[in-house]
């Protein structure tokens, strides 16, 4: 599992790197060096969106390879299979022994094993930080995005009110 994390992070950092060019030589050696463009008013909520969007689709994959991982191994036959071995991990024999059944869940992510009196629990293949993580960040994109939508209009209305230059968002190109 932790080889997998690194592997993630790995090939994110080498995505990062290739797309910004970073070399010993210019991608565009003749072209000129652009002129830096004025950030919007909400452009570090929409960076803060677009990074915890990412990460809430990240953590919510790996959960669903768990949940997976935990369902293949619970289906696997043959010797040893009684209890599954994900509802093995994590409790003593006694409690392990009373299971008659299994459940997996892709929304909100878990796996529960089912006891003979009507109980169960969460399997400890699962971890337990996935369905908190995931909400937290995809609530802070959320938010990110209404509050980056909401600094964008903000200067449109006051530049509206004051009778001057509409941000460059709003401006009309071309002619009707």
């Amino acid at each position: 599992m932790l080889a997998l994390v690194l592997l993630v992070l790995v090939a994110a950092a080498t995505a990062a790197v290739l797309r910004r060019g970073a070399g010993a030589y210019p991608r565009h050696p003749a072209a000129a060096p652009a002129a830096r463009v004025p950030r919007g008013p909400g452009a570090p909520f929409r960076v803060v969106a677009g990074v915890a969007g990412g990460a809430a689709a990240l953590l919510y994959l790996w959960g669903v390879l768990c949940v997976g991982l935990a369902a293949m191994g619970a289906e696997d036959g043959g010797a040893g299979s009684s209890p599954p071995r994900p509802c093995r991990a994590g409790v003593s024999p006694a409690v392990s022994g009373t299971v008659v059944g299994h459940s997996a869940s892709y929304l909100p992510l878990g796996f529960r094993c089912e006891t003979l009196d009507g109980g169960g629990y969460d399997s400890a293949d699962v971890p337990g930080y996935l369905n908190p993580g995931v909400a937290v960040l995809a609530f802070t994109a959320v938010g990110s995005a209404v509050a980056a939508g909401y600094a964008t209009e903000w200067r449109a209305r006051a530049a509206a009110r004051s009778g001057g230059p509409a941000p460059a968002s709003n401006r009309r190109k071309g002619s009707l």
